[in-house]
């Protein structure tokens, strides 16, 4: 355990920092999750809300360092594509 103050400030943000990151990535993962689901069930409508939350969080997660932008964009378009195939 360290000793210093500061260090141990550090240790206690950086905990708390892991929790919401997370948190903030299952949510993200069940977002996406719930996406699947409705493409495919076929289910045109719920899909494209769906995928609304879904390209949300992703580009939050990128904005906040949780998922490099490219691997969030890579994923947002993965969805685009499974979109357009439901809606086609």
């Amino acid at each position: 355990m360290a000793n210093i103050k500061s260090a141990i400030k550090r240790v206690k943000t950086t905990e708390k920092r892991r929790a919401q990151n997370a948190a903030f990535k299952s949510d993200l993962r069940t977002a996406i999750k719930a996406f699947n689901a409705k493409a495919e069930s076929n289910d045109v409508e719920g899909a494209k809300q769906a995928f609304l939350v879904a390209t949300k969080k992703l580009d939050k997660a990128a904005n906040k360092g949780l998922l490099h932008k490219n691997a969030a964009n890579r994923q947002k378009s993965n969805l685009q594509k499974r979109l357009n195939s439901v809606s086609a």
